[in-house]
């Protein structure tokens, strides 16, 4: 195999490894870029396809270096050019090769159908695939559909997808190249169907969909290799959005003579009746994070209960407006949500809370609460989850999850301040329109109180004096790392305030 550029290749694994690259493209901007390598850098298609299918071998390799019977189902593609040549590639080497041919072979024009003369002159024949099962495979590649799919899968590709699917509950592992078919590059949907893949290994430019709804579910590992693509050409392409990670953030260290006074005042509002615990979860988070002071407002009848749990919350109980300013007077930033309800108690002070200055944190009920009055602010985050965020732009939650970027640009554009859409692939929106990702956290999450604890780690970086932006960026990143690190012990049972200690020693 060729040395050099061409095998730059770097992985995310299923739990959030972070070596790849933090740009994020769409399927439009991909296709640029591989046109200006071809026709401003003068790097024939052929060899982009050649190194492609390189990189894809290598990482089956090293991912299964035990395999040695491979099937390989191709469209009629570049897509499928790639396969071809992973297939040539694995003959080579001794594997014993199957390759399907998925879709009318007459189809099939220029690099790809030179990589599929290439596989044929190398002895190998090519199989029509029929809708039959796929054999006994030890590995199987998906080379169908590629990034230019938009519409449903139907037909003998929807029958290719089942079939790659139904071997890899049998057993067969499974390695898509550049995405696997069915997923729609640029939103993470699901096309009607898609490949299950362990592995995906994507070229070029890291996909926008490989990281948000469905996408982390369908690719498993995530693998890249830029292709030799020469830094020229991504220099012509501002990426769509960037990828973040827990990495790329850090604290400034304290100096010896800090004082509680520094590292702000967060006043966490909610805890309606029965609703204490997503109160007490939010503000010792904030805690946690690293705020100088932090005080509840809550029923009367949870404060004493808060303060007991957690001494070093301030709880007091709010039962009027007036209550409440007086404790707007010592703060400075303010998180507002968590237990809320939305009865007169909670429309009341959510009320109060928007008539001040102070930077706000708006989570679970409040959001609910704002989405029946809309009205747009600056200086906020708000933090949906796709119910939430239905509920505010006045869709339904398959709408937003169709498109979660979409939608969280929308929420921006309606609401102002930042925006963080969560869920798998969390989405934050900063004011200037600017697209961040987060590429870590794991199912584990998906537990009670997972966003109270975002909710008072948000609002604690606030009162630490990051931005808007940064704050939420940096919260969303440190929660999810907390949780990836915390679910090395088993995802189910993972509770909300596992993530403390874990927040504590990543924070330092």
């Amino acid at each position: 195999m060729k040395q050099g550029r061409s095998l730059v290749m770097n992985t995310v694994a299923d739990n959030g490894s972070l070596s790849l690259p933090l740009p994020l493209y769409r399927a439009a901007q991909v296709r640029e870029l591989d046109r200006l390598a071809i026709e401003e850098q003068g790097i024939p298609g052929i060899t982009l396809m050649e190194r492609a299918g390189q990189a894809a071998f290598a990482r089956l390799q090293t991912r299964w270096p035990r395999a040695r019977s491979l099937g390989v189902l191709c469209g009629v593609g570049n897509n499928g050019g790639d396969g071809f040549i992973v297939a040539r590639l694995a003959v080579e080497a001794g594997y014993t090769v199957r390759v399907w041919q998925v879709g009318d072979a007459q189809k099939i024009r220029g690099d790809a159908l030179a990589a599929r003369e290439q596989l044929l002159a190398a002895g190998l024949g090519i199989t029509a695939f029929d809708g039959s099962g796929l054999g006994d495979c030890e590995v199987l590649v998906d080379g169908l559909l590629g990034t230019g799919l938009a519409g449903e899968v139907a037909g003998v590709w929807r029958q290719a997808i089942a079939a790659i699917n139904a071997a890899r509950e049998a057993g067969a592992q499974v390695l898509a190249l550049d995405i696997p078919s069915g997923l729609h590059a640029d939103t993470g949907q699901m096309l009607g169907a898609a490949v299950q893949a362990q592995v995906c290994v994507t070229f070029i430019g890291l996909k926008l969909g490989l990281f948000t709804g469905q996408g982390p579910a369908l690719c498993g590992e995530i693998a890249f290799a830029d292709l030799g693509v020469p830094p020229a050409v991504f220099a012509s392409v501002a990426p769509a959005a960037r990828r973040l990670s827990w990495d790329q953030y850090s604290l400034p260290p304290r100096r010896p003579t800090a004082h509680k006074g520094d590292f702000g005042h967060v006043l966490v509002v909610g805890g309606d009746e029965g609703m204490a615990g997503a109160l007490r979860l939010a503000g010792e988070a904030a805690l946690r994070t690293g705020a100088g002071l932090v005080t509840a407002a809550t029923r009367a009848g949870h404060a004493a209960m808060i303060s007991a749990a957690r001494p070093e919350l301030m709880a007091h109980g709010v039962e009027s407006v007036a209550a409440l300013r007086q404790l707007l007077k010592r703060a400075t930033v303010l998180a507002v949500g968590p237990g809320l309800g939305q009865a007169d108690w909670g429309r009341r002070l959510f009320s109060a809370l928007l008539d001040s200055q102070q930077p706000l944190v708006v989570d679970a009920d409040a959001l609910n609460l704002l989405a029946a009055e809309p009205l747009q602010r600056h200086n906020w985050i708000l933090t949906p989850h796709p119910g939430e965020a239905a509920r505010l732009l006045g869709q339904s939650v398959a709408q937003v999850q169709a498109d979660r970027i979409a939608a969280a640009s929308a929420l921006q554009q309606k609401y102002g301040g930042v925006v963080v859409l969560k869920g798998a692939g969390t989405v934050i929106v900063d004011e200037a329109g600017a697209i961040g990702l987060c590429s870590e956290g794991n199912p584990g999450m998906a537990s009670g109180g997972m966003g109270d604890v975002l909710t008072g780690v948000i609002a604690g970086l606030l009162a630490q004096g990051a931005g808007l932006a940064d704050a939420a960026r940096q919260g969303v990143c440190l929660h999810a790392h907390a949780a990836d690190l915390a679910a090395r012990d088993g995802q189910r049972g993972l509770l909300a305030s596992d993530l403390f200690p874990v927040m504590r020693c990543l924070l330092g």
